[in-house]
């Protein structure tokens, strides 16, 4: 089977179908430089937004959804666009901020500025569990993008958020 040449993500390629809009953060991920953190600051955005119509059962609902269809949308996307974990595919930062920022919460402007400074670190870096959670679902390009990869889009990023929240509690306590 001869392998499909990545394809590069345009905004008429988003529109070509939902899962895309979705995967591709409504846009955000099209940015041509640093689409994961464009796409974090877009969630922290809506977020913003979102937070006064929202209690703690919304934001589990629109987390966990979000999570199960993006895993649909970011395996789609992916498949679509011949490469296993394509940058432009930023879902994962966003539901994975909403996390952070939900669980955080209340909290300052400078302590949302913080967690979105840790969040790009752990993500970007990849550093011990993030890296290991990064390289679990990873295969070769050419090779056929199942769930597994769709699945590991999004898991190293809710590491990360994981990582994120040890951080913020250790400072919690240790910092009062």
């Amino acid at each position: 089977m001869t392998a499909s040449a990545p394809i590069r993500p345009t905004a008429a390629f988003m529109w070509g179908h939902p899962a895309r809009w979705i995967a591709l953060g409504f846009g955000s991920g099209l940015s041509p430089k640093a689409p994961g953190t464009v796409g974090t600051l877009w969630a922290w955005l809506v977020f913003a937004v979102l937070t006064p119509w929202m209690n703690d059962l919304a934001w589990a609902v629109l987390i966990g959804g979000g999570t199960l269809v993006g895993w649909w949308a970011c395996t789609v996307t992916a498949r679509q666009l011949h490469t296993p974990d394509p940058s432009a595919v930023v879902w994962d930062e966003v539901v994975a901020f909403w996390l952070i920022l939900w669980l955080i919460g209340p909290a300052s402007w400078l302590a949302q500025a913080v967690a979105f400074g840790l969040f790009r670190l752990f993500d970007a870096v990849k550093v011990g569990p993030v890296g290991w959670a990064d390289r679990l679902f990873k295969i070769e390009r050419g090779q056929p993008i199942g769930w597994a990869q769709g699945f590991g889009i999004l898991f190293d990023d809710f590491v990360a958020a994981g990582c994120t929240l040890v951080v913020f509690a250790a400072g919690r306590h240790f910092l009062g």
